[in-house]
């Protein structure tokens, strides 16, 4: 049992070293949610969950198709496969994350904030969900918001390469004066 906690803990671990946003030079977007360790959510709940099987793992289930296809910048298939993801294992915040981002990407911030809120209720308020929140604030042009939501994940871990990255866009799109495409 201990032996399987801290297996969960250190993908945990892992997984909040690898999520968050990633840069490709001209702007952010979602980090690639299938990096290996980025499943750290997936078995957020009890051990007994961290079982060979679990979601994520099947190329063809929908947790991995939704992931396949936010890659691939296909955010509104992405939605429907994080969605049906989310209906089938409600506890998942990996799920609920990838379909907040989705929802982002696809300007619909109403329900991006309801996916957020659900991926806090399940493992709370998180550096790459409080960095994936400051991005949607971005993208919302609120960057009162943001920088709260940025400061707070960067108070988490100083060092997060892509808070630094997110707070540096959002100093630069601040200065711009407009929002992120």
């Amino acid at each position: 049992m201990l032996m399987g906690l801290f297996k969960v803990m250190m993908l945990a671990l892992t997984g909040l070293w690898l999520a968050g946003c990633a840069t490709d030079g001209n702007s952010l977007t979602t980090a690639d949610l299938s990096t290996p360790g980025a499943d750290a959510f997936a078995s957020a709940g009890p051990a007994s969950e961290a079982q060979p099987g679990m979601l994520g793992t099947d190329p063809t289930d929908d947790l991995a198709l939704g992931k396949k296809y936010y890659r691939d910048k296909n955010y509104g298939t992405a939605e429907r496969h994080y969605r049906r993801a989310a209906e089938t294992h409600p506890r998942d915040a990996e799920t609920w994350l990838g379909l907040a981002a989705s929802y982002d990407q696809l300007r619909r911030f109403d329900f991006a904030d309801r996916a957020y809120a659900q991926a806090i209720a399940i493992v709370g308020p998180t550096i790459e969900i409080l960095n994936n929140q400051g991005y949607s604030y971005m993208l919302r042009g609120d960057y009162e918001r943001a920088r709260a939501k940025l400061a707070a994940a960067r108070r988490m871990d100083p060092a997060n390469k892509y808070v630094l990255s997110n707070i540096a866009l959002l100093d630069q799109t601040a200065r711009q004066g407009k929002t992120i495409e």
